[in-house]
């Protein structure tokens, strides 16, 4: 834009200008001529062309709009090709200066220009995208459509997020078609994100009712769409929870499921203030769910509905949407609490055993900690469920020091099945075994959601299988029998081996002029926060501190840190990883001990750890 303003003005060209308008360029007013270093013909040192010719202006009339210097404005104004209104001529201060701004740098336009010269288009990103984007194998049909932009190729759509209708509770699926055309009416495969290939397990087969294109707040219905362009479709949202992937070719992989970098660690209980309203809150809960890709919302076994965020303003803005635009009903809501995973810090320290309610069957087992390192290669899905065996086990063997055999008989990731949990298999010559399989998988998705101390996830924690003794008749050896006995001894495990607590750990970055440095040191020590870099940026006043804090001590921590500093310390949190608490939570008066009891009372359990007794039968 100042390259086209100056172009005319020095009767170059605009490409010309934009190479003197950056780097060591500058301009002699007397000598009328361009010089790559700053000593003037008269021996005066000359100012940046940047600075001179675009910083300079910039300022001029920004300090003239704010002080309402009309004379010098008026003078300004036409220079730059900008005429205001009559009624605009009356505005000001910072309305004037915001007014005088939106007409001549508009940041709309500059973003616009940006993603129209920048941004490939689908044809050149997808040829390179296609291999990260999509699951399968790189030569099928379907990831050579993806390759090509291919409108022709088998249909193959990503949803990213769910946009709430004027229609009652409806949304449009929005994302983005990568191949293919998409058309009203057409009969689609639409897949969830835990779809595997060749199963039925999360694939629904429906005809698309409407396809539309959304622009900013207006929606145009169209016959079809082709690929390269983003869509909405109407139908699909009763199939799909947050986000999927639509297809047309039945041995059509998942497109990459969005991996967001931050975990939902901030609860909140929410109740209806009238019992008449609870439909609308539980209806209310459902849309937020769909319509926010990072939100969870679910229902505790006490009876509670609960709203999890990533920090507490994300909770606050969720809980606001669901009383104005979800639930549309008065709403009770709890304290904000933090979510804590459950851990172990040894080996089990005997082997455990548990018998079956018939007293037929008996399994023993051990548990061992998996490593932080392990842990979030799982949750960063580099290691898991999705992986190829061969390479995980490469991995294991190398990077972990795990045994080959072991590190090929993984029998499931939990929970959800893709957690940081694992159970494996390391019996040796056992009889059927396999046949029992299902049944501890359920029983350890089960254990790993609802750990023994607190019924909360586990993470971090290997299983081993080291023994089973099962009843030669298959009917005794059900699911009934051997899902509570699975889940009784991988408790019992956990119980052996040193448990502990994992809790949520924030990044803090803050941006403060560097007086008031000491007031934010002493904040986070109060809150067991940890600075861990202070860097002085380049030309400012201003310092930028990074600080890990506790995220169950975050709460009211931008607050405090405003009033230390009177309002000058800009924080910003976001989730960074989980950190082992001290203190031993089966040990009546220390801090993990207080955090169980705390937590067993708000979900109405027994008070105290269930003992040792409860989980392991004698031989």
């Amino acid at each position: 834009m100042f390259a086209k303003t100056y172009s005319k003005k020095f009767g170059i060209s605009r490409e010309k200008m934009m190479e003197k308008l950056w780097g060591d360029n500058f301009f002699d007013q007397q000598g009328k001529k361009w010089k790559n270093h700053k000593t003037a013909d008269n021996g005066k040192e000359l100012k940046r062309a940047f600075v001179s010719f675009m910083m300079e202006p910039i300022i001029r009339l920004c300090r003239a709009s704010y002080n309402g210097d009309w004379e010098k404005i008026d003078k300004m104004l036409p220079t730059v090709g900008i005429t205001l209104k009559a009624d605009e001529r009356t505005l000001q201060g910072k309305h004037l200066m915001k007014c005088i701004f939106q007409k001549w740098i508009n940041a709309a336009e500059a973003l616009i220009e940006m993603i129209i010269m920048k941004l490939p288009s689908p044809v050149k990103a997808q040829k390179y995208r296609a291999a990260y984007l999509y699951e399968g194998p790189q030569d099928d049909q379907s990831c050579m459509a993806i390759k090509n932009c291919d409108k022709d190729g088998p249909l193959m759509i990503f949803i990213s997020k769910m946009v709430p209708t004027n229609d009652k509770g409806r949304f449009y699926a929005f994302g983005r078609v990568f191949s293919g055309v998409v058309a009203t009416g057409q009969k689609v495969r639409i897949m969830g994100p835990n779809y595997v290939p060749g199963s039925k397990n999360d694939l629904n087969i429906k005809n698309i009712q409407r396809t539309v294109i959304m622009m900013a707040g207006k929606v145009e219905a169209v016959p079809d769409v082709p690929c390269g362009n983003t869509v909405g479709l109407v139908g699909v949202d009763q199939y799909l929870l947050k986000q999927g992937t639509i297809a047309t070719a039945e041995d059509a992989h998942n497109i990459r499921v969005m991996k967001y970098s931050v975990s939902p660690v901030v609860r909140v209980a929410v109740d209806v203030k009238n019992a008449s309203d609870l439909p609308k809150l539980v209806d209310g809960l459902k849309k937020l769910s769909k319509s926010d890709p990072l939100v969870l919302c679910y229902t505790e076994e006490s009876g509670e509905h609960i709203i999890a965020g990533c920090g507490e303003l994300h909770v606050e803005i969720c809980l606001k949407d669901l009383i104005e635009e979800y639930a549309k009903c008065e709403i009770k809501k709890g304290d904000p609490v933090v979510t804590y995973k459950e851990t172990i810090t040894e080996e089990s320290s005997q082997m455990c055993l548990s018998k079956s309610p018939n007293k037929h069957n008996r399994i023993f087992m051990k548990a061992a900690p998996l490593g932080d390192d392990l842990s979030a290669m799982i949750e960063d899905e580099k290691v898991g469920p999705k992986s190829d065996q061969k390479e995980r086990s490469k991995i294991l063997c190398e990077e972990f020091e795990w045994d080959k055999t072991d590190s090929q008989k993984i029998w499931c990731f939990g929970p959800d099945s893709n957690g940081p949990n694992v159970c494996v298999d390391v019996a040796k010559g056992v009889q059927f075994l396999n046949e029992i399989k299902d049944s501890v998988e359920a029983a350890f998705q089960w254990a790993t959601r609802e750990g023994v101390m607190t019924d909360e996830n586990m993470r971090g924690i290997r299983f081993n299988i080291h023994d089973v003794t099962l009843h030669a008749d298959a009917i005794h050896r059900g699911g009934g029998q051997i899902i509570p006995t699975c889940r009784r001894v991988m408790y019992a495990s956990c119980l052996t081996s040193e448990p502990a607590f994992q809790e949520p750990i924030f990044l803090v970055e803050i941006q403060t002029p560097d007086d008031a440095v000491g007031p934010i040191y002493q904040t986070l020590t109060q809150r067991r926060g940890i600075v861990i870099g202070e860097e002085p940026i380049m030309g400012t006043p201003l310092v930028q501190m990074k600080a890990y804090l506790p995220v169950g001590e975050s709460f009211g921590f931008t607050q405090a840190l405003r009033a230390a500093t009177s309002g000058r310390a800009f924080p910003q949190c976001v989730f960074d990883h989980w950190e082992q608490m001290g203190g031993n939570p089966l040990e009546a008066g220390s801090k993990a001990n207080e955090i169980v009891e705390g937590i067993r009372k708000r979900k109405g359990l027994k008070p105290g750890v269930p003992p040792l007794e409860h989980f392991v039968d004698k031989l």
